[in-house]
């Protein structure tokens, strides 16, 4: 059974109560056993559960890096990708670390 995202989920409701859904009315769960009591809507074809903005951590179906893959997707980053990345930035440290030693060494000969 789905669980929905709304910007507006009252008005979600108040439309499912007007298309004969039981909706915050007690109904019993019987899949979305999770969901609150007064975001549960119950149709002779199944349940819903609707949920606003705000509630996405809450959901138990879709989980937060699921949507911000798809809202944000070249931010997303595996592990994999950030340790590489991190490991990249070690060896460019570590290259900067040999040229300045090496520059520090050359000036001296120069001076004397």
């Amino acid at each position: 059974m789905p669980e929905q995202i709304t910007k507006y989920p009252d008005v979600t409701l108040r439309v499912l109560k007007g298309a004969g859904a039981a909706c915050g009315d007690g109904a019993p769960q019987k899949i979305l056993k999770q969901c609150p009591a007064d975001r549960f809507c119950s149709l002779p074809t199944g349940e819903i559960c609707v949920y606003g903005v705000a509630e996405i951590p809450t959901m138990t179906q879709i989980d937060t890096r699921e949507i911000a893959a798809v809202v944000s997707p070249r931010f997303t980053f595996d592990r994999i990708e950030l340790l590489s990345l991190s490991g990249l930035g070690v060896v460019l440290l570590l290259i900067g670390l040999i040229l300045g030693f090496a520059a520090g060494k050359y000036s001296r000969k120069r001076q004397f």
